[in-house]
């Protein structure tokens, strides 16, 4: 009986607390940055970008952070959709002719969408329409490694760090995904990137391995098995949630949000990265209130999936209750009175994982991402649909750029008000957590 081990107790008390950015002194991301994610149509989806943005202001609510997103569909590393090389000539160009090229071509993407941004951590991630979607083939390969090279010298001399990213694997549906001629294209491609990363002294992140080991895996389950739950090029939600997490692993992202282990007659608390106070046991009810110095990562409610496929969780975001000194059987607990699930003595003895649990903390980092979701597609809009738009020729003039620099200003503000608002959100809030017998 719980009234054997419940001891009729109150303890009001803070624990010790710890600051899990402390942690993560090798994350790539640090506070103050202006992250931008440069790509082609994949980044632009803002999926796997927004995912990584809230992990990043999720786990370190008191960092000063902005992300912008600069993907543009079709695009390459030699920029084709911002400086229109042409190909034809870049590829079968000699060195000095062909390096003339691309520096022209970087110089003036960079200098448009991303230099006026100021970044200080650029992640990029070019591949799926450099390799042109056949059998390797190295003139367009020199053209690639010369390219990235370019945008990694650029980035740098301007202040900005560097994180390349590989692209994912393609993902026909067909058993063995790796002997697909356009993976092993890919493999290539993405081998060299790293030894661009080596050569330029910039952070280089595998995501094709990861992937493709998911899709091997799942595929020998099911020869029609569809991890991205996307199109073959394009993943949804879930597949862009297996990028984040290989992405975010790469970056040096960390674990623990917090962590609280409890004696179940409330005599003994240890907490890392939250504080427990008021606890209380007695009438078969433990009870504490809780203070996580972070949330949780968010997950998209449509990438649930995911979950299933990789440690994502495990990896990126441990959210933990400890409880010991339990009898066996199953507890029901409550977070401010939600149910948060029913979870066994041994689990919880082990330490349970409520990241994802059901009830006002995911709540409130589901809230968070469709915040940081609303303001990303605001910036989308307002980059490209008027700071990009181009008015035919008669119609261009003083009044035309006056009504937009007045549009820009009014988004603009609009976005700051979104970033207020994230900011706010992603305060953690005190809870207060109870656990009795399920039945």
């Amino acid at each position: 009986m719980l009234k054997t081990l419940f001891t009729s107790l109150t303890v009001v008390a803070a624990a010790a607390t710890f600051s899990p950015s402390s942690r993560a002194d090798d994350f790539l991301i640090h506070d103050g940055d202006r992250v931008v994610f440069l790509g082609d149509s994949i980044t632009e989806q803002r999926l796997y970008t927004t995912y990584i943005e809230g992990y990043t202001l999720s786990r370190h609510p008191d960092w000063k952070l902005t992300f912008r997103n600069v993907g543009w569909g079709g695009d390459t590393s030699w920029l084709r959709q911002r400086a229109h090389p042409d190909e034809a000539k870049l590829f079968a160009a000699a060195p000095d002719a062909q390096q003339k090229m691309v520096e022209n071509a970087v110089n003036n993407g960079l200098g448009r969408d991303v230099l006026p941004l100021h970044p200080t951590f650029v992640t990029i991630k070019f591949g799926m329409n450099d390799f042109s979607y056949q059998a390797f083939r190295p003139d367009i390969f020199g053209a690639y490694t010369r390219s990235q090279t370019e945008l990694a010298k650029d980035l740098t001399s301007a202040g900005a760090r560097v994180a390349f990213l590989t692209p994912q694997p393609i993902e026909d549906k067909r058993p063995d995904p790796d002997q697909d001629i356009k993976n092993q294209s890919l493999r290539k491609f993405s081998d060299g990137l790293k030894e661009v990363a080596a050569t330029t002294h910039t952070a280089f992140v595998d995501q094709f391995d990861p992937y493709m080991h998911i899709m091997m895996a799942e595929r020998a389950k099911n020869p029609k098995a569809f991890i991205g739950a996307g199109d073959a090029v394009h993943p949804g939600p879930q597949g862009h949630t297996l990028m984040a997490w290989a992405v975010l692993k790469g970056l040096g992202a960390t674990p623990l949000v917090s962590s609280a282990a409890i004696e179940a007659s409330g005599k003994n608390v240890q907490a890392e990265g939250c504080t427990v106070e008021n606890i209380h046991a007695a009438d078969h009810v433990l009870s504490f209130d809780r203070l996580d110095n972070a949330l949780p990562m968010p997950i998209d409610k449509r990438a649930e999936g995911a979950l299933a496929l990789a440690p994502v969780l495990d990896d990126l975001s441990r959210l933990e209750l400890k409880v010991t000194g339990l009898p066996e059987g199953a507890y029901a607990i409550t977070i401010d009175g939600e149910p948060a699930g029913n979870v066994g003595a041994d689990a919880l003895a082990k330490g349970w994982n409520f990241s994802h649990a059901p009830g006002p903390i995911t709540k409130q980092a589901t809230e968070l991402l469709d915040l940081i979701f609303k303001k990303n597609e605001l910036y989308f809009q307002r980059w490209r649909q008027v700071q990009l738009f181009s008015f035919p020729n008669w119609a261009q003039g003083a009044d035309i750029e006056a009504h937009r620099d007045a549009e820009l200003k009014r988004l603009d503000g609009q976005v700051a008000e979104l970033e207020t608002n994230i900011d706010s959100v992603r305060k953690p809030k005190k809870h207060h957590f109870e656990i009795k017998a399920a039945n």
